[in-house]
């Protein structure tokens, strides 16, 4: 997680140093900084507004933490909020570490969990003021960021948070196996509003169906030399069109080494937030499993079929076969992957 820090005061700096040395020790990135005045006497990074360092974090960082009056985070903030789904964690907490309250993103944005690592470092309390924990609820949005999930309608999201508020039922339907029990407020059974684990874009068994999308597809991707990021892009979106996949799913990319540096290739995987897995052909002629041959692959890589082998190569079961247009070969193949709820429940955080 990217944190930015600041503070106002030698004390507030002297908790915010703290702070921003134990959670590097947790594994995160973290960057201070304090207004001119302060940062200047203190020898630090400094900043000469707050508002235009707030903007900036809130485009670059993942978390604000705020050392001092909620108020002044308020104010600072402010001209910046847009939406929990995509803002920011924003904590404040005071000088002497006792009071931790996340201002905004409690759930998606990670500011209830980020908070309470504070309070726990500060021997403080968190303020947790979001409806499904004071209600001890399950918080779907809380649970999908803890997964790795893809909340596919926030409008949906809404409703099941609303309707387990209200002791209402909400149901739960899975492509991929359930472990353990499933939260309070959740059935196997029908419901007006329910969930739906999947990687298929238009599956709704409900009414009103909140799909959560689990990165689990691996693109297995051939192309001819010079092949454009266009190109390739438009060959992929037919292709998960084709077969109802939904393109959030994606989360890796797969090919053979001869196309480890072709431009279009890499561009895509960059615009898209992809990694790309590379393999030799010796490696993709022995992964087991059938394939479609073909012989002038064969002459060109060494090894009679591409895109299928590199993604069942790279992980998971071949779900698409070799789909081919404009010069690029499409395949995709499914990791194995569970449902479990045993963290990101509210006991539980998932940190």
């Amino acid at each position: 997680m990217r944190l930015a820090l600041t503070a106002f005061t030698r004390r507030g700096y002297g908790l915010a140093c703290s702070l921003a040395r134990a959670l590097e020790e947790q594994g995160e990135e973290v960057k201070l900084a304090l207004p001119a005045r302060l940062a200047q006497e203190l020898g630090t990074a400094s900043y000469e507004r707050l508002a235009d360092w707030t903007g900036a974090c809130f485009a670059d960082c993942e978390g604000l933490l705020f050392v001092g009056a909620c108020g002044i985070a308020v104010r600072a903030i402010a001209p910046w909020v847009r939406d929990k789904y995509t803002d920011p964690a924003v904590v404040s907490v005071d000088e002497g570490g006792a009071w931790v309250v996340p201002l905004l993103s409690g759930h998606v944005g990670g500011a209830n969990d980020l908070a309470r690592r504070v309070a726990r470092l500060t021997d403080g309390t968190a303020a947790i003021s979001t409806a499904t924990d004071v209600n001890g609820r399950f918080a779907v949005d809380s649970w999908a960021k803890c997964k790795g999930l893809y909340i596919d309608s926030k409008t949906a999201a809404k409703r099941v948070s609303a309707a387990l508020l209200a002791g209402d039922s909400v149901g739960l339907q899975s492509d991929f196996p359930i472990q353990g029990e499933r939260p309070e407020g959740l059935s196997s059974g029908p419901s007006e509003v329910g969930i739906v684990l999947t990687a298929d874009v238009e599956k709704a068994p409900y009414p009103v169906t909140l799909r959560l999308v689990p990165p689990v597809l691996t693109l297995g991707i051939g192309c001819r030399k010079g092949t454009s990021s266009e190109t390739i892009a438009r060959a992929v979106e037919e292709t998960l069109k084709a077969f109802r996949l939904h393109p959030r799913a994606v989360f890796q990319v797969s090919t053979i080494d001869l196309k480890q540096g072709e431009p279009g290739l890499l561009e895509f995987c960059r615009t898209q937030g992809l990694p790309l897995w590379v393999w030799t052909a010796e490696e993709l002629a022995g992964t087991p499993g059938a394939f479609t041959p073909s012989a002038f692959v064969r002459s060109v890589t060494g090894v009679d079929n591409v895109c299928e082998r590199a993604a069942v190569r790279a992980g998971g079961a071949l779900l698409v076969p070799k789909q081919g247009a404009d010069g690029v070969t499409v395949a995709v193949a499914r990791r194995p992957w569970a449902v479990s709820f045993e963290e990101g429940s509210e006991e539980t955080p998932c940190e």
